[in-house]
């Protein structure tokens, strides 16, 4: 039987670890579908038994790194290496710092031939290490390593007499890998500190008495006391007590929001003013915080097409160099009478150059900044994949209710044909009673709590309307448009239905075999829609809006918003218009996950509106969690600026390279240099990218 297994895994500094590892399970019996996720530190696979669990863990031991099962409860989020100076390869730093500076010592108080040996020494003892690692991976089929490139040119020096050189060397590798995992933890911060909003420990009611427990142990169901400052410990709903919620820490709003009985509140957001008594609605593990988390880890495993490049690039790059290296070393000496030491030495310096760690780490480096950046702004993208597509839209086509709108629409105008106000709306009411679109909810509302009449057959007509029989008539609530089409809807009723609409108003008809009333509601838009629209303008993107109103309405809508539209649309109609507008580039959609689902996954992005629900987190490709049009406009800006800064490190990470590869067949440069240029590029790529983390998207910067 297969069972998927996870580990946490210290030690690794970019894609070339993550590589290695995968490489080396791989190989085991019974492993299939190996995942390294380097920001998260997280090994998982399947496996059938046939390895067993332990030796599973010996072989990722033996290529270096460390690797623990994670904790049977919580969300696991990677191990912590700990200070530089308590690692293996800050330790290792420190010795062959420390060995290298006694050489130079040796060498400036003896003679010349026991200062030699002492960088022999030195070299010998700063390389072992590495050697080691090397030989293990070389064993597992994976002879092209920087470990092995670093043993042979650390070797060849030796032989040709460059013992100083070659202890410097070995002294400045061992730094450049350090400063790697400086540079890669730096980045994982931010993902540990989402996991640190939610706070520890609850107070939870119980028998009418509070008692601190831990947070993670929290079940739905529970009772909390949440004092004011405090961070709430569970998502969950208020059942008493109304105060202002900072829920900045989970969607980025700065702003607090008052919230009161029966509304939900975020793990991790702040109580700043009354105490709260809340419901708890979702375990630990599956709390907004936990879910985001695991949003921004699993979105590694989706590569971006240029990821994807430049992992198949860099399988043939290294051979190539070595090649090279090979070349240069053999063909001056023998066909052109050059000496042989002074052509080893440049053939190793091209060696230390042939390590692809810089390249191979130039995308996912700021695709994981940008994933972070983003998730502290309530902007979730899933996977490098989606970032890139996002960077090439053209269209932005958005659905109007509960999305350019607040989809909280109210009753404007209760029009009977027949009986009163008060028995037309309960009946529409009793009708709309199973239906969740906002309309037919804020038609329920206004009916109060009256008792409804009983209905049975109860269907929705897609993208029309709603029909349910109530004392044996079959009653239908719908557009004006399906009214007039059945032939019920005319005459001065159908003008007075379209007066209504070209104010913008929403028109509901309850009919029967013949018109019963209507009812106009009006849904307005959010406050930062017009300033939405413009943004996405600024950015040379088409807005277009898709609703499902008449065609008056949508006018009036779009109209005040400066934006295209299409109205009458049923799914169908929104999913077709969503590839026509793909023929003239990339399009995404922006819809609330459910009702737009084909239009969703039809479009190159599709964008869910909501604050942190399943829906949002899990049916579309990103999730915009501000409920702020804005941000859709930032959510672009930011995978404008994530592509902006892969095209820079891949031009930082091969220019490096490609200058101090012809300055190291011409002899300008030697062995420490080209040991720079390998370690240097790479520790600047992660630090290019990590400016990613300081990138703010929302804040836009207006052309004069």
């Amino acid at each position: 039987m297969e069972n998927r297994r996870e580990w946490a895994v210290s030690g690794m500094d970019c894609a070339g670890c993550a590589a290695k590892i995968t490489r080396a399970v791989q190989r085991l019996p019974g492993i299939t579908d190996p995942q390294v996720t380097v920001m998260s530190q997280k090994l998982t696979l399947t496996t059938d038994g046939t390895t067993p669990e332990a030796q599973i863990e010996d072989e990722v031991r033996k290529l270096g790194f460390g690797i623990t099962a994670p904790k049977a409860h919580g969300h696991n989020h990677g191990p912590q290496d700990g200070p530089w100076h308590s690692t293996a390869k800050g330790r290792l730093v420190i010795a062959t710092g420390l060995l290298l500076a006694l050489a130079w010592a040796i060498r400036l108080t003896t003679f010349g031939v026991i200062g030699h040996w002492a960088f022999i020494a030195a070299c010998l003892i700063g390389v072992t290490p590495v050697a080691r690692r090397a030989f293990q991976m070389a064993s597992m089929g994976q002879p092209f390593t920087i470990e092995g490139l670093m043993t042979i040119a650390a070797a060849g020096a030796l032989m040709i007499g460059a013992a100083e050189e070659a202890a410097l060397v070995v002294f400045l590798f061992a730094v450049g890998e350090v400063l790697e995992g400086v540079a890669s933890n730096k980045a994982r911060d931010s993902i540990r500190a989402l996991s640190d909003l939610v706070p520890k420990t609850a107070l939870l009611e119980q028998d009418g008495k509070t008692r601190e427990v831990p947070a993670a142990s929290l079940a739905p169901g529970r009772i909390v006391l949440v004092r004011p400052g405090d961070r709430i410990p569970a998502d969950g709903r208020i059942i008493d007590g109304i105060s202002g919620i900072d829920e900045s820490p989970v969607t980025g709003e700065s702003i607090p929001v008052t919230r009161g009985p029966d509304e939900d509140v975020f793990a991790g957001s702040i109580n700043t003013e009354a105490a709260l008594r809340i419901t708890v609605t979702t375990a630990a593990a599956d709390n907004t915080i936990s879910r985001i988390i695991r949003l921004v880890e699993e979105a590694e495993e989706s590569r971006a097409p240029t990821e994807r490049f430049i992992d198949r690039f860099s399988r043939w790059y290294m051979p190539v160099v070595v090649t090279l290296a090979a070349l240069t070393i053999v063909i001056p000496p023998l066909f052109f009478g050059q000496l042989w030491d002074v052509w080893i030495y440049r053939g190793l310096a091209l060696l230390l150059i042939g390590c692809p760690c810089a390249l191979v780490i130039s995308v996912p480096a700021a695709i994981a900044s940008a994933l972070s950046a983003g998730a502290r702004r309530g902007l979730l993208m899933k996977g490098g994949a989606v970032i890139e597509a996002a960077a090439k839209i053209r269209h932005v086509a958005i659905d109007k209710t509960g999305t350019l709108t607040h989809g909280r629409p109210q009753v404007t105008d209760i029009i009977p044909v027949t009986g009163s106000d008060d028995t037309m709306l309960v009946t529409m009411a009793a009708i709309e009673g199973a239906s969740s679109h906002p309309l037919a909810r804020a038609i329920v509302q206004r009916a109060g709590d009256v008792a409804l009449p009983p209905t049975s057959d109860a269907r929705a007509i897609a993208g029309k309307g709603v029909q349910a029989v109530i004392d044996g008539q079959t009653l239908t609530v719908a557009s004006p448009r399906h009214a007039a089409d059945a032939g019920i809807l005319s005459g001065d009723l159908l003008d007075r239905a379209r007066q209504l609409e070209e104010q913008g108003k929403t028109v509901a008809v309850l009919f029967g075999e013949r018109v019963l009333g209507m009812v106009a509601l009006r849904d307005e838009p959010r406050a930062d829609a017009a300033q939405a629209m413009q943004q996405l303008r600024d950015l040379g993107v088409a807005p277009i809006i898709l609703t499902g109103d008449n065609p008056r309405t949508a006018a009036a809508i779009a109209e005040s918003l400066g934006a295209d539209h299409r109205a009458q649309m049923l799914p169908q109609d929104k999913q077709d218009t969503i590839r026509d507008l793909s023929a003239d580039g990339g399009v995404m959609m922006i819809g609330d996950g459910i009702n737009d689902a084909p239009a969703l996954k039809q479009a190159d992005v599709g964008v869910a509106m909501g604050s942190g629900t399943d829906v949002a987190l899990e049916t579309a490709d990103a999730a915009i969690l501000r409920d702020r049009v804005t941000d859709v406009a930032a959510m672009i800006r930011l995978s404008r600026a994530t592509m902006g800064n892969i095209r820079q490190n891949i031009g930082l990470a091969l220019g490096l390279k490609g200058v101090f590869l012809v300055t190291s067949v011409l002899g300008i440069t030697g062995l420490w240099i080209a040991i720079l240029a390998d370690t240097g590029a790479t520790v600047l790529v992660t630090l290019n990218a990590m400016r990613l983390l300081r990138h703010d998207p929302t804040k836009v910067t207006f052309k004069r």
